[in-house]
């Protein structure tokens, strides 16, 4: 028999959760937490570890499934999200919304084990993961600022960062990875414009239209490139050329069909960004090397 947390089957909590998305997260956090040690023993405190738990399926489950709360009256007129992604029609909200407190409400107490600034962190996480689907704000229906609340999974990473004991933040790193993550939902909208239209989904891409929100994304990494190019040196080059690639491909394929061809290796490339970030922040730590 399947377990449940208030009600609803966990099979249902992990499909809500959208595994495929985890690494959206974790992956930043796992990043983040790696900068901010200065040896393995903080990287693997049971402090750090317990929230990487937390931000590998609970984060996910209240990123996705606030979305799913607040979004079934446009959705339920999608037919892309029929049988792609689950429906929460509104007698099961009260019940989803339980499951998500039981999951995450016990990793508050760890927050008092943390600095000051994890707590700013983790408030920057919430709000912008709740209000980017939820009123009074809903940035999801304002085109621009759907992409801007993108921020919320670099949030993870500023987490990470200051619980491991980091202490020199870098802005300018922040900032360039808010224009990766802004860049990142704009681009996974150009293959849903029509779609989003005839639901009413108001997106920058159904704003800009395809060919300028791929040029914005393209210079969206390009400027994040240049903003992490003295903290990340050839990496940054490398990475800003990837990103190029593909955004100068989907320009030149020109249709929606076309670009949802190329996005299917976008995850892919997202993936590999971050392992490489990982692995060039292992080469600068000499206490982790295994020799």
């Amino acid at each position: 028999m399947c377990p449940q947390t208030a009600g609803v089957p966990f099979r249902r909590l992990v499909r809500l959760s959208r595994p495929r998305f985890w690494m959206y997260a974790f992956g930043p956090y796992i990043v983040g937490a790696l900068i901010g040690s200065p040896n393995p023993r903080a990287y693997l405190s049971p402090l750090a570890l317990l929230f990487a738990a937390f931000f590998l399926f609970p984060a996910n489950l209240l990123i996705y499934g606030a979305n799913d709360i607040f979004d079934y009256e446009t959705d339920v007129l999608n037919l892309k999200k029929r049988g792609y992604e689950s429906l929460v029609p509104p007698d099961e909200r009260r019940a989803l919304w339980k499951a998500i407190a039981l999951w995450c409400v016990p990793f508050i107490p760890l927050l008092f084990l943390t600095p000051r600034t994890c707590w700013l962190a983790m408030g920057g996480f919430l709000f912008f993961s709740l209000f980017y689907s939820a009123p009074p704000i809903r940035a999801k229906s304002k085109p621009i600022l759907d992409s801007a609340f993108n921020v919320l999974y670099i949030f993870p990473g500023v987490f990470g960062y200051f619980v491991c004991g980091g202490a020199n933040f870098s802005w300018p790193l922040f900032g360039a990875a808010t224009l990766w993550a802004m860049a990142m939902h704009a681009y996974s909208a150009v293959p849903d414009i029509d779609a989003d239209h005839e639901a009413g989904v108001p997106t920058v891409a159904t704003l800009l239209g395809l060919r300028a929100t791929l040029i914005g994304c393209w210079a969206f990494y390009v400027l994040a490139a240049v903003l992490s190019f003295f903290a990340l040196k050839w990496l940054a080059v490398v990475l800003a050329l990837i990103y190029s690639a593909l955004m100068i491909r989907s320009l030149q394929v020109n249709s929606q069909r076309g670009v949802m061809r190329v996005y299917r290796v976008f995850p892919v490339v997202n993936a590999v960004a971050g392992a490489s970030l990982w692995w060039f922040a292992v080469w600068q730590k000499p206490s982790f090397w295994p020799f």
